[in-house]
């Protein structure tokens, strides 16, 4: 097959090319919905599914089981649901997962508590997480793919941090809706309405957002035109190869390496300032909650720009450059600012929320680049089991977060074990995007049929 350069680099009028990129941006802004609301709305609730005789400690493991779990799903999503992204269609993928993990959360908020079950609760919590995990991980390991294989090649780069800002501003939502419920509903207590109900609320929210998204999908998107000719043209030449198989050998193997350790060092780097801080602001910094909150949902919103912004200079600069430098300031200006936000602890909101604006900052933005860099590794035959697998498989190790700071507190004070994590993120994030190539420049209407490694990565034009 022979497609001419820029043939499937469809301008943004294209109907086609905005449902896409909209059903993309809903896509993961209903998926970090779903994901953090264990993080957020049940940290004042967890009492409900605990035993109110263990520890503050065993319980803070608790909660963050609950939220790896659904972590650990999404590589198990990732491929199941690349491999059927691959195999069927990124767009009937897209809603099966989506249409699951609705249910599932939908699930979750009618789950009874300890009081009622006992240890079951918890139990079939996690449980029902990392099935909720494994769903989440189909929906952008099928939707994201798509969205970029119509995005024109000079503004992939734009397009993928519009997708990718969806995340902080799901997590600002979140927030939010936390903070209205718990200045209405009392929370004090295991009895109180918030812990016996209120918290029920977002997750109610975030499955009726998933069947809401999957109405979108099935009337406006349409399935990737490139996706579709690749596959016609593999079926006429009876090239029935699994994309699986092709992913895991030759070149397409290192280049997965590759990207893993790139991927480890941003799922390293993001939990920090996501999942670990907003515990620190009110155990070590001392703001009350409602502060803690109004501070998180500011730097949210900063972020969701800054993620947008991210993907547009990766358009100019290079995702390889941008990756190396935000590498560098991750590991000399977050690290540094984070010390002393925990070792200074101002309890003025203003200032705790412009430090924290300047960690998130000097961190995060990475992610802005992240899944369109990889995605233009990939050829199309394997691009969504790619995509999935090298966003997700890498999360496994930084997931388990929670005991390599119990393991770190053995050697120095808790609080600053945090700035291990970040450091380790800043390093894997430099070697992995120096081992790679520069793929803003990436054509993907070039296909390699021909080589015996059919889904190697196309080359810049």
């Amino acid at each position: 097959m022979a497609i001419e350069a820029g043939s499937r680099e469809v301008e943004s009028t294209n109907p086609k090319f905005k449902s896409a990129v909209r059903g993309a941006v809903l896509g993961f802004f209903v998926d970090m919905f779903d994901l953090y609301l264990p993080i957020v709305v049940l940290a004042p609730a967890l009492i409900y599914f605990v035993s109110p005789e263990i520890s503050a400690s065993t319980t803070t493991i608790i909660g963050a089981f609950i939220f790896a779990t659904a972590l650990i799903g999404r590589p198990v999503g990732a491929l199941i649901f690349g491999w059927l992204a691959d195999s069927i269609g990124r767009r009937r993928t897209t809603i099966i997962a989506i249409s699951g993990f609705g249910a599932v959360t939908l699930l979750l908020a009618l789950m009874p508590g300890y009081q009622h079950i006992g240890i079951a609760a918890p139990v079939i919590f996690i449980i029902l997480r990392f099935i909720d995990g494994v769903f989440i991980g189909g929906e952008y390991t099928a939707a994201n793919p798509l969205a970029m294989e119509y995005s024109p090649r000079e503004k992939r780069g734009y397009y993928g941090g519009l997708i990718i800002a969806a995340f902080p501003f799901a997590y600002a939502c979140i927030s939010v809706i936390t903070m209205i419920l718990l200045f209405i509903i009392p929370s004090e207590g295991l009895n109180s309405p918030y812990v016996q109900w209120g918290w029920r609320i977002p997750f109610v929210i975030g499955a009726a957002l998933a069947f809401a998204f999957v109405f979108y999908y099935v009337r406006y998107v349409s399935e990737s035109e490139l996706w579709e000719e690749v596959k016609r043209d593999a079926e006429a030449k009876g090239e029935t190869s699994s994309p699986l198989r092709m992913l895991f050998k030759g070149q397409n193997l290192k280049d997965f390496l590759q990207v893993f350790v790139l991927m480890s060092g941003l799922w390293f780097i993001i939990n920090p300032v996501f999942a670990i801080l907003p515990g620190l602001l009110s155990s070590q910094v001392g703001l009350s909650t409602t502060n803690a909150t109004i501070a998180l949902v500011i730097m949210s919103l900063a972020m969701t720009g800054a993620y947008w912004a991210a993907g547009s200079i990766s358009q100019r600069i290079g995702r390889r450059t941008f990756f190396m430098v935000w590498a560098g300031l991750a590991a000399v200006g977050a690290t540094s600012l984070y010390y002393v936000l925990l070792s200074t602890t101002p309890q003025n909101l203003v200032v705790v929320t412009l430090m924290i604006i300047g960690i998130a900052g000097m961190s995060s933005p990475v992610w802005g680049v992240g899944p369109t860099y990889i995605n233009e590794r990939f050829h199309t035959g394997v691009r969504a089991s790619a995509y999935g697998l090298g966003y997700s498989l890498a999360v496994i190790i930084p997931s388990f977060y929670a005991l390599y700071q119990a393991g770190l507190a053995r050697f120095m004070p808790s609080e600053y074990t945090v700035l291990v994590l970040l450091v380790i993120g800043s390093i894997l994030i430099f070697i992995g995007a120096a081992w790679g190539p520069e793929t803003k420049d990436v054509d993907f209407s070039q296909e390699v049929t021909s080589s015996p490694e059919k889904g190697a990565a196309p080359s810049p034009r």
